[in-house]
Formats: C-alpha cells, sequence, structure tokens
C-alpha cells in the first residue's frame, strides 16, 4: 500500500520507491502497482531527494551531498515534509527546453497540478509538457498529488501551500477527488469550500485556476445513485462547471472528451481494468485536451505521440480540439 504520513517518521527511510513515478511504499510490495517498476529499497535513494523531471532525473542532494551546479533543481524543505505528509511535490525543469533558458525570449508557461492518482498516474503533468514541446511551446510542469487526495486535504495541507510558492506559475490545475463533485452533498461540503479557499490562493500566488473536469467511472456509482457511466459524468461535469462559474475560472474538460472517445469507439481503452484510473491513451487524451485549454491552440499535427500509434494519437487530438474549441466561452476560456 502507498505511504500515508503515519507509515514512517520522516515518508523515507526502510520504504520502497518507484523509480518510475516516484511514489513511496510500505514493505510488502515488490513492483510498483501503479506502474509494474519493480521497487527500489527506500534507504538507496534517502540521502538524495529525488526529483522527477521531465525524461530524465535531477537529484536533490541532502546537506553536506556533492552539488552539481549545471542542472540543479532546488526544492525547499517544505518539499520534503510534503512526501512525509503523503503528497508528492514533483517539480519539472529542464535547461534545453524549459523557462530557465536566459537566451530563448519565447513566452514560457509554468502550470502546477494539484490533485491524486487520476494526475500522477502515467504522470499527466510531463505527457501534457512533451506533447505542448513537440507543439513548439516551452514549458514547465509541477505536480503535488496524493492518492486519493480530495481539495480539502489540499487546501489544508502546508506542503499544497509550498507548492504554490515554489515557482511562479501562471496556471494551476486543481483536480477534485473522484467521486466527490458527482454528489450534491459532497460537493457543498467539501469541494466548494475547498475550491474557493484553493482558488483564492492560487490567485495570491499571481497565477489562475482552471479546474480539471475529470472523467467518470466505468460503472458509475450505483451506491450513490449514479447507475452508470453517463450519469455519474454528467453529474461530475455539473460539479465542476459550478464552482467554475462562481469563481471566474476556466475548466479543463476532460471528461467531455473522454465522453466523446466513448460515443466513437466500442472499445475505447481509457480506463484501467479497475474501471477507475486512465490507460496510458486516456492520459494522452487527458494532455491533449490540456493543450488546447492552455494555449488555445488545436493540438492536431503534434508530432509528440507518446506509446500510441500515429492514428489513434491522432484521433484522440482531432476530440479535443473539437471539445475545447468549438466552443470556448462555455469553459471560461478567453
Amino acid at each position: 500500500m502507498a505511504l500515508d504520513c503515519g507509515d514512517s517518521e520522516i515518508g523515507f527511510v526502510t520504504d520502497l520507491v518507484c523509480r518510475q513515478c516516484w511514489t513511496w511504499y510500505s514493505t510488502g510490495e515488490t513492483h510498483c502497482p501503479r506502474c509494474g517498476v519493480r521497487l527500489t529499497a527506500g534507504e538507496e535513494v534517502t540521502d538524495q531527494r529525488v526529483a522527477r523531471v521531465h525524461g530524465s532525473t535531477h537529484v536533490v542532494s541532502a546537506p553536506g551531498a556533492i552539488r552539481h551546479p549545471r542542472h540543479r533543481l532546488l526544492i525547499p524543505l517544505a518539499a520534503v515534509a510534503a512526501v512525509a505528509m503523503g503528497i508528492l511535490l514533483v517539480v519539472g525543469l529542464s535547461a534545453q527546453v524549459g523557462c530557465g533558458n536566459p537566451g530563448d525570449s519565447a513566452p514560457c508557461t509554468r502550470v502546477l497540478f494539484i490533485g491524486n492518482s487520476y494526475t500522477s498516474v502515467n504522470d499527466l503533468p510531463t505527457t501534457f509538457a512533451k506533447l505542448a514541446r513537440s507543439g513548439g511551446h516551452r514549458v514547465e510542469t509541477g505536480m503535488a498529488t496524493a492518492d486519493g487526495a480530495s481539495l480539502a486535504d489540499h487546501a489544508a495541507s502546508s506542503a499544497t501551500a509550498a507548492a504554490l510558492t515554489s515557482a511562479k506559475w501562471n496556471v494551476v490545475v486543481l483536480q477534485e477527488q473522484s467521486q466527490i463533485p458527482a454528489v450534491d452533498q459532497l460537493r457543498q461540503a467539501q469541494m466548494y469550500p475547498a475550491a474557493r479557499t484553493l482558488a483564492a490562493m492560487v490567485r495570491h500566488a499571481g497565477a489562475q485556476p482552471m479546474f480539471f473536469i475529470t472523467w467518470a467511472h466505468r460503472a458509475g456509482w450505483p451506491q450513490n445513485g449514479l447507475i452508470d457511466y453517463n450519469s455519474m459524468q454528467s453529474a461530475i461535469d455539473q460539479g465542476y462547471l459550478t464552482i467554475a462559474e462562481e469563481q471566474h475560472a476556466a475548466v479543463v474538460p476532460v471528461g467531455y472528451a473522454w465522453q466523446a472517445v466513448l460515443g466513437q469507439e466500442a472499445r475505447p481503452g481509457l480506463w484501467l481494468d479497475d474501471g477507475s484510473h486512465p490507460t496510458e491513451k486516456g492520459t494522452y487524451l487527458a494532455a491533449c485536451v490540456f493543450y488546447a485549454a492552455i494555449f488555445r491552440k488545436n493540438p492536431k499535427g503534434v508530432t509528440y505521440h507518446s506509446d500510441l500509434s500515429d492514428a489513434e494519437a491522432s484521433k484522440l487530438q482531432e476530440v479535443a480540439a473539437a471539445i475545447v474549441l468549438g466552443d470556448p466561452v462555455k469553459w471560461g476560456l478567453p
């Protein structure tokens, strides 16, 4: 099982880590439940604070360790506390194509993703960054996530607050736990108060909040009267659109794009076997929707296709463009 704040005194020692998605686990697991990579003993990386950096790994060394200034990525001490508290803070940077290249005068967009495993599985921020760079956009991304985390968890987290001030973000993505937006009672009691708090924090940090409309569970949520995917998706859509309108914030309609693909394909292959989390195809579709929403550009023709076929990637790019750019006003996009 994934670590929570009570599993280890500081969240690192004597446990196991996946070097692919940088998630920590307690003993008992041999391979990462997310990506299948064999886990590494935590003490092997305890003295090197490791940050995932879009296709490479930059190491943030402990005090007294050898420093590597050329590709140095400094994360405040609060980032270490973030892991200990269950919030995984990952800040991405590339000296060649990120925002830190002083010789490039082209605009650069910094995006922080706040959410849970719907964001971290398959590493949506990195997928988006690779897609954006393939399309000629300079970007940096960061991620503050914890499995099952809600916006209320993030609103109360000093780690998430630290993430908001870890860089000069342009956009901060807010992603709620997958079920809460579908039930009005949960929205009113949990989602909306937290969303208001986080939106204010984001704006105070000088960024713009964007709400990530997620996809519904493949089987709906029958225990709460949402008998199938469509009924749950409709409820989720309404939950996000309502708070986004109240907060004068944009939304990224990923759930709408999933529904469009479902209408076109009998076997869309968007969910993993759990009927909840995304496959690589699902994450790529989400990244295409983010591309269209953040840049207001059509992703059609962008050459980064992850591990998808050219035809499949092209189709997802088309769906994302049609959903986002077909009615940008509906999503609060200028």
